[in-house]
């Protein structure tokens, strides 16, 4: 593996409120449950705010997490679908609004929320108060310099491979942070750099299946994409 990104760890960023705009609160169905969603109304307004701009000229980051993706729904309705043993420790990597640990929460599970951009993580744990739950812990953390002594036997990433440059260093987390026994489930919207994150896997020596998924919003046009089911051998 090869990882693209900085040898010197980046500083996290923090999406300024000011830059959000005005909220809005989305009644979200998944999987015959109903889940509450606080969100900027205009995610697109963001990309002319300095502080952004800035971030993207430092590291090329973009706060995509304004945004509730097909991705984040089908791997809520993945989660919503199974039982899980109660009280599991699960990681979310690349939260944003916090969908699918919220999904998890649903389940019975013990979320930690885990996102670079500490805004993020606000609303995430905003979210999952808003839908009930309190039992969760919150980590910022950028994915490609994952902290060492920790590890989960569960891990949910949703739609992380948007990039070529991004496959290396998540295979990399899921190899440091999964349990052995574990098992991470991470879906994405048939993106150009699933070839390789199959590709890499296989070489890295992760098992893993596929499945096709469909989700979207009701009564909107659901899109396609693919749950990956991958596990680290004992």
């Amino acid at each position: 593996m090869n990882p693209d990104y900085p040898a010197a760890r980046p500083p996290m960023p923090e999406t300024p409120f000011e830059a959000l705009g005005p909220l809005h609160r989305e009644r979200v169905l998944v999987g015959g449950h109903t889940f509450f969603i606080v969100r900027p109304r205009e995610s697109d307004r963001l990309l002319d705010h300095p502080s952004v701009r800035s971030a993207f000229a430092a590291d090329e980051y973009m706060p995509y997490w304004t945004d509730l993706w097909p991705s984040a729904r089908m791997l809520a309705k993945a989660i919503l679908r199974e039982t899980w043993p109660l009280g599991q420790r699960v990681l979310e990597v690349g939260c944003g609004l916090g969908l699918p640990g919220i999904a998890a929460l649903a389940r019975g599970l013990h979320v930690t929320f885990s996102d670079c951009d500490a805004t993020a993580l606000r609303f995430a744990a905003d979210n999952a108060r808003l839908n009930g739950f309190t039992m969760f812990d919150t980590l910022q953390m950028d994915w490609r310099y994952p902290p060492d002594n920790l590890q989960f036997p569960l891990i949910l990433a949703s739609d992380l491979i948007y990039e070529l440059r991004n496959v290396d260093p998540l295979v990399a987390l899921i190899q440091k942070m999964l349990g052995p026994g574990g098992m991470c489930l991470l879906t994405d919207q048939d993106r150009v750099p699933a070839k390789y994150l199959r590709e890499t896997l296989t070489v890295e020596g992760l098992p893993f299946t596929t499945e096709t998924l469909r989700a979207g919003e009701p009564g909107g046009r659901r899109l396609k994409g693919t749950l990956y089911r991958i596990t680290r051998p004992v």
